[in-house]
């Protein structure tokens, strides 16, 4: 099992990013929230990483801190959640935000994120609570825990939009996103940043 990678950053494209360690680069994918706290390319950079070991493909998942990679695995574990659904709900809300969207059942928060209907935002509800409630100290704590394919030349707008349809969108609706904040003069993840917050707010 890969832990932990530190190493140099080839690329990042959001939800994908290389790291080079020591000669080897690997391959990871990642939520939005890591991405707000990446260093430039070519900097050095600490991965709490996943491997998830599929028939077709090893998946390497990289995050920011240990309660980023604590929450993606506790909800890998909830019945009709995968990995894509996952990191968006991580890419649209922080652990906190989430746990306090489980412990409010605030489905109508859950529900603003890509994929999530009423029936899964009521299962993570159900799933989650009561587990937080079998072990509130030591799930709580991970949720709670303190936070530590290359460029083509595209623009930040258009590199926001790939972003969100990988993230789930779908493509009109990323497009419509994108175009509804003021995105000149800024990267494509202070553009997806934007566009995520004015969804939540909606």
């Amino acid at each position: 099992m890969i832990g932990r990678l530190r190493g140099e950053i080839v690329f990042k494209q959001p939800p994908y990013l290389m790291v080079d360690v020591k000669g080897v680069g690997y391959e990871l994918e990642s939520p939005l929230s890591t991405f707000y706290n990446l260093p430039p390319e070519g900097d050095q950079v600490t991965l709490f990483t996943h491997l998830a070991v599929r028939e077709d493909a090893h998946v390497l998942y990289g995050f920011a801190n240990e309660s980023e990679r604590a929450l993606f695995r506790i909800l890998l574990r909830v019945s009709g959640v995968g990995a894509k659904m996952a990191l968006a709900i991580l890419s649209g809300m922080s652990a906190e935000e989430f746990s306090s969207c489980i412990q409010s059942n605030d489905t109508a928060a859950l529900m603003r994120l890509p994929g999530i209907g009423k029936k899964t935002a009521e299962r993570l509800v159900i799933e989650l609570r009561d587990r937080l409630e079998r072990s509130d100290s030591s799930i709580s704590s991970q949720l709670h825990g303190s936070n530590h394919s290359a460029r083509v030349g595209t623009s930040p707008v258009t590199d926001a939009i790939g972003a969100l349809v990988a993230l789930g969108y779908k493509p009109a609706e990323a497009n419509r996103m994108v175009r509804a904040v003021q995105s000149e003069g800024l990267e494509s993840e202070a553009i997806i940043r934007a566009a995520l917050k004015s969804v939540a707010m909606s």
